[in-house]
């Protein structure tokens, strides 16, 4: 039976099953683990913590500035005003969810809250680095506090040149839903931040990371702004078969819905627009400083970029691409090359003296938005730091923080997903 702090929350997990259905054909993702299957800790998990439902907002402004969802709905996001010392400073995060590289992919995520602000929750509760509990929340508890909710398929980056709209009816328009958020949020306070971040998860880590640099310029030039990426370092690597899955995937979504004019020009002047939409290539030209979260056997990257569907013919990959510990020592092995090959692809980032790093050796993928792995007396941790601590203590300039774990199964302290 489910953990009863879970139930309130199992749409998520419908949800993610019809997305894995979507995912056999079209290769759109789960929603990133809300419905977590974690290990023998699982009872204790506490995915809301007590904190307030914030009300969902829906942009209006957005029409006047052709910002629509893929069904042609408004955006929203949920607004907690911030208190106290933190009344100026807010930190904003970026919902995650994949993208849709096919008309089919995107027609199905438009009945979706991934595609349509009529599907979305009216109310989402705050927890992790959302969390205005101090205990779960140290150094951000108080600030404003915005959960941007992610409808375009394209990490806010499509532009409408590529529409088909007489056609299908769809809106590929994420360029125009950042602009028209970062014009209400400035209005309503953002102009004035003394301190700002800038985060997200999954997709909407790869959002932020589009996007981090426009952020900072947004803010007044004495505010203290940075960016959070969390599990939004897709690589781009051969899968089992030895085919670039994702490259070809990543292709199909900047075609499609036109995202060639968000990424950065001196990259797409000189590759292919598709490979610049890979986090590797973005951080070369990241202004701002930058903090990446990444957990280096990412399940969501295990699931669909080393095993996709399809490349593992004879079910060799099956139990191990579900659960580690039925993984054999080749897999091991093929697993441990993976993680060589993101820190491989963070290596020049690690040597930045603004960049701060915490890549751990779990079996998960987003960590900063759920108060157990956030911040907790069970959270995982490196040399003793949870991730809410380390990223505090880089934001700040407490200490130089640039944290990498040792090889799986290393690390106790880790949440690891457990798949049926």
């Amino acid at each position: 039976m489910a953990n009863p702090r879970l139930r309130s929350l199992l749409w998520w997990r419908k949800w993610a099953k019809k997305d894995w259905a979507i995912a056999a054909v079209g290769f759109t993702i789960i929603i990133f683990a809300l419905s977590f299957l974690f290990d023998s800790r699982a009872d204790d998990l506490d995915l809301t913590a007590a904190d307030d439902l914030v009300d969902l907002t829906l942009l209006q402004n957005a029409k006047d500035r052709g910002a629509f969802c893929l069904d042609g709905s408004l955006p929203g996001y949920h607004f907690q005003r911030g208190f106290g010392s933190g009344s100026r400073n807010w930190l904003l995060h970026i919902e995650g969810g994949g993208w849709c590289n096919t008309i089919a992919s995107c027609l199905d995520r438009k009945t979706t809250p991934l595609g349509s602000s009529r599907y979305m929750q009216r109310q989402v509760p705050f927890a992790g680095l959302l969390s205005k509990n101090p205990s779960q929340n140290p150094d951000f508890f108080n600030w404003n506090k915005v959960k941007i909710r992610y409808c375009d398929g394209a990490s806010l980056a499509g532009h409408p040149e590529s529409e088909l709209k007489n056609v299908t009816k769809l809106y590929f328009r994420g360029q125009f839903i950042w602009d028209a958020f970062m014009d209400e949020l400035l209005s309503i306070g953002l102009s004035n931040a003394k301190q700002a971040l800038l985060s997200g998860c999954s997709a909407g880590g790869l959002a932020t990371l589009i996007h981090c640099d426009n952020f900072r310029d947004l803010m007044p030039k004495d505010a203290n702004v940075k960016c959070l990426a969390d599990a939004g370092f897709f690589l781009d690597e051969k899968d089992i078969l030895g085919n670039y899955t994702m490259r070809s995937f990543y292709h199909d979504v900047v075609n499609l819905q036109g995202v060639t004019k968000s990424l950065p020009k001196n990259c797409v002047s000189r590759m292919d627009s598709s490979k610049c939409l890979f986090p590797q290539e973005i951080i070369k030209n990241i202004r701002t400083p930058l903090f990446i979260v990444n957990p280096v056997y990412d399940f969501w990257q295990i699931h669909h970029i080393l095993v996709p569907d399809g490349s593992d013919v004879h079910g060799h990959w099956q139990k191990c691409r579900m659960n580690l510990q039925y993984c054999n020592p080749g897999q091991i092995e093929i697993l441990h090359g993976f993680r060589s090959s993101l820190l491989n692809a963070l290596s020049d980032f690690q040597k930045k003296e603004e960049g701060g790093m915490f890549i751990n050796s779990c079996f998960i993928h987003c960590q900063t938005w759920v108060a157990d792995t956030w911040h907790s007396h069970t959270s995982p941790k490196i040399n003793n730091k949870t991730i809410a601590e380390a990223v505090g203590d880089w934001y700040f300039n407490r200490r130089v923080v640039k944290e990498v774990d040792c090889p799986y199964p290393c690390n106790p302290t880790c949440y690891n997903m457990e798949f049926a």
